[in-house]
């Protein structure tokens, strides 16, 4: 993970954090990173199991999404009115619980549910964990340990396969329920935190209710018209109706944000070029990564009759691989210039992309996960610049609202992807149509992937002064 703060703002490094409370506290960011990515290769045995289409099961994943990115947009307000440790335990028991509700769900409604809701409460864990790791408190020096890391770029990509060997053990359900255990001794652990770590509570802060309805609504409404427009025709009105007044919303959300003293996700930051650029890129990131992680085990279980087991598995060098990329282009950010390695990032994922255009019935397992190494690489060179971009032109007060802005745009930016290229796959009706519409989703991911490098050339450096600390260290 990186951290992005100038110079003059880095503190001590002096942390009364233990080794076992850092590992404590990162348990709930491991479980919700991995739950965004885990129950893609479950899709099919969901669907089986549940007798649910594949629209269907698609918001299992969609709903998870969304939701963490609403939940989002509250965490801050949370933290400060209520205390961070307080906030983080809170949602660390929900999560605990609601997972449990997950591994026995009865039907696909009652799944989707609890998969939103889920996605809810595990919302705050990631911010809240890294706002101590990071030392916003004065505790964490300003740097994050590496074991964080890893669990915040690795989480995600590993998911896949932890789910595929989670099925062929003991079926789907242990996807939900394994988080119990875990998180229970994350709990356990948090004792091992002193106390006064994190932001105390403070009654004098004030709600923003019209803010966050816009912001809400909005985002439920355009998620829901997307995911409507292939399977229903982008001409009915379930599919643009919502898909336009989402829209109309989040402008309005927009304009209220950068008039409101107090909102609920400052959005000043969209004013600068930098700032505004990474956003826009990052939503392409994360619509081509995100909607690959999904689509790929649809295609090897239900296309190629591969087992979760064996989806896994081939899916499984892309975590390692990416974790390569977040390093080496954390790295790389400091020496080329941020235009030039995001650009290439995109190239990267471009060329990759070719792979879909020739996917068939009988390609092998090992083409699949090479095509999605060469992937996850790229992801790693253009995310790490692309926070850079984000956070460097901002001042102090706005770190964390952009730090906020930019994780909900990276997950919403996935949930989107998600939506509108599994709705593409949906429509096949027979094999022949499956294997057709993935080819159409290699030149869609081309396409978006051929606009970022474009947009890429809009970064420009940060001015001397704001070029970032970058620094990933500790345990």
């Amino acid at each position: 993970m990186t951290t992005t703060r100038s110079a003059a703002r880095t503190r001590g490094t002096s942390s009364p954090l233990g080794a076992v409370a850092r590992y404590g506290l990162l348990i709930g960011p491991l479980l919700s990173m991995i739950d965004s990515s885990i129950v893609n290769v479950a899709v099919p045995d969901i669907a089986t199991e549940l007798g649910a289409d594949l629209k269907a099961v698609q918001w299992v994943v969609s709903g998870y999404l969304l939701a963490l990115g609403v939940s989002l947009s509250v965490t801050a307000y949370l933290a400060k009115r209520f205390g961070t440790m307080r906030v983080y335990t809170v949602s660390m028991i929900l999560f605990v619980v609601v997972s449990a509700g997950c591994a026995i769900a009865p039907n696909i409604e009652f799944l989707i549910a609890a998969r939103a809701l889920q996605g809810f409460v595990g919302a705050p864990l990631v911010p809240l964990a890294l706002s101590i790791l990071l030392g916003k408190d004065g505790i964490g020096g300003g740097k994050i340990p590496i074991s964080a890391a890893l669990v915040l770029f690795l989480a995600p990509a590993l998911g896949p396969t932890l789910g595929g060997l989670l099925i062929g053990a003991g079926g789907w359900r242990w996807i939900f329920l394994v988080n119990v255990p875990v998180g229970i001794i994350g709990l356990l652990l948090l004792v091992r935190i002193p106390k006064g770590i994190g932001a105390a509570p403070n009654s004098g802060i004030r709600f923003d209710p019209v803010g966050f309805a816009l912001l809400a609504v909005g985002l439920t409404a355009a998620l829901l018209g997307a995911t409507e427009g292939t399977s229903e025709g982008w001409d009915s009105p379930i599919s643009y109706l919502p898909l336009a007044g989402g829209l109309v919303l989040l402008v309005l959300y927009t304009f209220w944000a950068l008039r409101h003293a107090h909102p609920a996700v400052d959005v000043q930051m969209i004013r600068h070029k930098n700032s505004a650029s990474a956003l826009l890129l990052q939503v392409l990131c994360s619509v081509i990564a995100f909607g690959t992680v999904f689509l790929m085990p649809i295609f090897t279980q239900s296309v190629q009759g591969y087992s979760a087991v064996e989806t896994g598995l081939a899916l499984l060098p892309q975590g390692i691989i990416m974790g390569v990329g977040t390093v080496v282009g954390q790295k790389l950010s400091a020496r080329i210039p941020l235009r030039m390695l995001v650009a290439f990032g995109f190239v990267v994922l471009a060329i990759s992309s070719v792979f879909l255009l020739f996917l068939e019935q009988d390609t092998p397992l090992w083409g699949t996960a090479l095509m999605l190494s060469g992937r996850a690489i790229a992801i790693g060179f253009v995310t790490t610049p692309l926070l850079v971009a984000m956070l460097a032109p901002l001042p102090e007060d706005q770190l964390a609202d952009g730090n906020t802005l930019f994780n909900i745009t990276q997950r919403l930016g996935g949930s989107i992807g998600v939506s509108i290229l599994g709705s593409l796959v949906a429509g096949g009706t027979t094999l022949a149509a499956t294997i057709d519409s993935f080819h159409v989703v290699g030149w869609v991911l081309i396409g978006l992937a051929v606009v970022g490098a474009i947009v890429s050339v809009w970064l420009t450096e940060p001015a001397k002064g704001q070029v970032p600390l970058v620094s990933t260290v500790g345990e």
